[in-house]
């Protein structure tokens, strides 16, 4: 069992049950690929996560769970490093930060959304982009970038499309070029962000497949999705978040009807925000 947040439940909220164990003696822990401890974000004075804390084991898969503006997106940046916290440490694999950005510890595979399809790129360029961190400053591929490439797009069924432009895929392909990266940069954090939207049944149920595959092979995903029921179907471990992390922990014990309530409420008053001004 992942143990529930350590430290205080700021503005007004009070510990869940699973909170309350935090003050028993730990169970032992599996090792842990994400380790966060009082993280706080603020963004030109506003509050976009404050004193957040949670533990995602290895070999997990793990649903983030929150309204918009909940702090989801702001927790995946200060995951990546592309947002320097005002407090708090994150540690992956149980290195600090700026080490596991330089063994490529970490991947992120974002909302289609965010992408501009019109780039002239094929599929197997943009999976060649998960090893530019392995390759000297000429970006040169070498014989064992090539075949991580190949294995990446093989596992997820696109190597017959590798020379199509990425714009010319389905929604669905999309994700698994983009899931194929993630593999080739033979990252041991997977940050995926709404990664069944726009998807069909076939791309949903291969990309569970697949994430299945992760957690036996001791990798972590950490999901963040607006859809309760993917977090029950196949979901071990999930996060909470409202602005701070509210609980986490193993599914049975976290994923309550009283936890949902809390989790999607109205965002904590209190914090200084402005209309648009979250994360």
């Amino acid at each position: 069992m992942v143990d529930p947040p350590r430290g205080t439940f700021p503005y007004g909220s009070s510990p869940t049950p699973a909170a309350h164990a935090a003050a028993q003696p730990p169970t032992p822990l599996p090792p842990e690929r994400i380790t966060v401890e009082g993280l706080c974000v603020d963004y030109h004075g506003v509050v976009a996560l404050h004193e957040a804390s949670l533990r995602v084991a290895a070999g997990s898969i793990c649903g983030l769970v929150g309204m918009n503006g909940a702090g989801k997106s702001t927790l995946f940046k200060a995951l990546m490093g592309f947002v320097r916290p005002s407090r708090g440490t994150i540690r992956i694999n149980g290195a600090p930060l700026a080490q596991a950005r330089r063994e490529q510890a970490v991947a992120y595979v974002p909302q289609t959304e965010s992408v501009d399809w019109n780039f002239p790129v094929s599929v197997a360029d943009v999976v060649m982009m998960g090893r530019y961190g392995r390759m000297n400053l000429l970006r040169r591929p070498r014989p064992q970038d090539r075949q991580a490439v190949r294995d990446s797009l093989e596992r997820v069924a696109l190597w017959d499309l590798r020379d199509r432009q990425i714009g010319e895929l389905s929604g669905g392909q999309r994700k698994r070029a983009f899931l194929a990266r993630a593999l080739a940069q033979g990252a041991t954090v997977l940050l995926l962000d709404e990664p069944f939207n726009g998807v069909d049944i076939r791309t949903e149920g291969l990309m569970v497949e697949l994430f299945e595959q992760f957690r036996r092979e001791g990798r972590s995903v950490l999901i963040s999705t607006h859809d309760l029921a993917h977090v029950r179907g196949f979901c071990d471990q999930v996060v909470l978040i409202n602005r701070t992390v509210l609980a986490y922990g193993a599914i049975d014990e976290v994923f309550t009807e009283e936890n949902l309530a809390r989790t999607f409420s109205a965002v904590v008053a209190g914090l200084g925000a402005s209309p648009g001004g979250t994360r």
